[in-house]
């Protein structure tokens, strides 16, 4: 039912049906959250006060009923690289307040964003580069979390290095803290396989607390968590004199949580629930991190994982989200105790549990199988975050998504068309419909995009290629699959009727939308062609060409 249309009391309703579906979110989330602030460098609470403000803040302002909104991977790698750099310019700068910048300078770089109506980024970074920025994401994670399964320590210098120095180090290995991290994902995977109802990060995290409060975990060389400040969040002021270096950071930021917090929020949509507004999810977003910069959250956005489990579980309204939001202030006041026992190596193999899923093979895959330059973008992405780091992956991820548009824009198809016999069917020729017949005199030819500046030349010379060696008497132009022409492709259009005029042959146009043919009209090309050589489909241009008398 829309609700305009509902009485407050089926609100009412509604809302108190989402308090289960939200508690099973909760014991999703808050767990997977602690494990998120480790990724960022991070005291264990910033990730609870990620599920806690700004879950709560975009409850109320945005556009999609289940969206669950904290943190995600992918985020949580940003924030250590630019977390991490600002500690190594200041050690003794306190890591909540570096959180509380960058996530401030995320909500105002997303407000002002909707400020300028900027909703269409959502659409920024094509899909198969997302997929395989994702990839490298998953990879350097794992990596990144490996020395804390293992139980060693490595000065990280890069995902390659890293990897050498994981090696190097092997032999140092803590056995009995591999057990406990190999314990975790135990219980995580065969959860999923014969409990599949059940939340498995809780599951996982509460066998690793009850592990270390029963064998005394930390006196056997088990890293855990150590102190925490629970009770209420404090307030945190960001620091203006970080925000030179950690701007860019949190543009990327901004543009993956934007870009994954939309992609999240449609992939949920139901019949019945409003659309999703782009603009309106700048504004909850934006408006999410700037509120909880001041209790030093760690930047935020939708999360797919967890937006399913809410889905799954029941949620139809962001009444779920205001039940994870209060979970997570519980865990602060009352289990702070608990979590200060949960080792590290628990964490991080949450944390890659629910990380190894960014690397998508069977996608990955299918990309391959449809277009294999855009599984070449997907793999130079990947690569990217691998090989510069995160920060500047982003960065290869946007350029491959605009080279990957100025490719496809600039290089549109323009097709010969050809009769369906006995049919007045028009499609492109081709060699699967060898039967299909062309009108002797006449080539029917149609682009396939806008034509502009940037690919006016690439299409007249496809014009060309087309034409044969004895030019036809007329060549038409089919030009309804041409949303607009810019000036420099009227002018061709202009030089190519004078060419042709100059050769013998006529030029005609058919099908051109009504802007398209203003802009003709506009031109001395409409007076050259006059209303007898532009027609409003292709079958009447083919049947004024057979009623004329022959020219030749």
């Amino acid at each position: 039912m829309n609700d305009a249309v509902a009485t407050p009391k089926q609100k009412s309703n509604r809302w108190m049906a989402d308090v289960l579906p939200g508690l099973t979110t909760a014991a999703v989330v808050v767990p997977k959250a602690l494990a998120y602030a480790t990724i960022a460098q991070l005291p264990v609470q910033a990730g609870l006060f990620a599920a806690l403000v700004p879950m709560a803040i975009y409850a109320v302002l945005g556009s999609s009923r289940v969206l669950s909104v904290s943190t995600t991977t992918p985020i949580a790698i940003l924030c250590a690289v630019a977390i991490g750099e600002a500690l190594r310019n200041d050690p003794s700068l306190n890591p909540l307040i570096a959180a509380a910048t960058l996530s401030l300078l995320v909500g105002v770089m997303l407000l002002a964003a909707r400020v300028l109506r900027m909703g269409f980024l959502a659409d920024f970074i094509s899909e198969p580069v997302l997929t395989g920025f994702k990839a490298g994401v998953g990879f350097v994670i794992v990596v990144d979390q490996l020395p804390k399964l293992l139980g060693i320590h490595i000065h990280k210098e890069g995902f390659f290095r890293d990897i050498v120095a994981i090696l190097h180090q092997v032999s140092e290995l803590s056995w009995i803290t591999l057990g406990v991290a190999g314990a975790t994902l135990a219980v995580i995977f065969l959860s999923k396989h014969f409990l599949p109802r059940a939340p498995a990060p809780l599951l996982a995290v509460a066998a690793g607390i009850a592990a270390s409060a029963l064998l005394g975990l930390d006196g056997l060389g088990v890293s855990v968590v150590g102190p925490i400040q629970g009770g209420f969040p404090g307030l945190t002021l960001p620091q203006p004199a970080l925000f030179e270096d950690m701007w860019p950071a949190a543009a990327g930021i901004a543009l993956l949580s934007f870009t994954e917090s939309i992609a999240a929020a449609r992939a949920f949509v139901q019949r019945g629930d409003p659309p999703i507004n782009a603009n309106r999810e700048l504004l909850a977003i934006g408006a999410a991190n700037a509120a909880g910069a001041f209790i030093g959250s760690m930047p935020a956005g939708g999360g797919t994982s967890q937006t399913a489990v809410s889905r799954k579980a029941g949620s139809q309204t962001q009444a779920a989200s205001l039940v994870v939001a209060a979970a997570a202030l519980a865990t602060l006041l009352f289990l702070s105790p608990l979590i200060e026992l949960m080792p590290h190596a628990t964490l991080a193999a949450v944390v890659i549990a629910y990380s190894i899923g960014l690397i998508n093979p069977a996608e990955l895959d299918a990309i391959r199988k449809i277009r294999l330059m855009e599984f070449l973008w997907a793999l130079v992405a990947c690569l990217g975050v691998m090989v510069l780091g995160t920060l500047k992956g982003i960065v290869v991820a946007i350029v491959l998504s605009m080279v990957s548009i100025l490719s496809l824009a600039n290089n549109p198809r323009v097709d010969e068309l050809r009769r369906k016999p006995g049919t007045q069917v028009f499609r492109p020729r081709s060699d699967e419909h060898p039967e299909d017949e062309s009108i002797p005199g006449l080539l029917i030819a149609r682009p396939e995009s806008g034509i502009y500046f940037a690919n006016a030349r690439n299409v007249s010379a496809k014009l060309r290629e087309l034409a044969p060696d004895n030019l036809p008497e007329v060549v038409l132009l089919d030009l309804s699959a041409v949303p607009m022409l810019e000036f420099t492709a009227l002018q061709m259009l202009i030089e190519a009727e004078e060419r042709l005029r100059g050769e013998g042959t006529e030029l005609w146009l058919a099908a051109l939308n009504p802007e398209v043919l203003a802009l003709v009209q506009r031109t001395p090309l409409a007076e050259r062609l006059g209303r007898e050589r532009m027609y409003f489909t292709v079958e009447r241009a083919v049947e004024a060409y057979n009623a004329r008398p022959p020219c030749r």
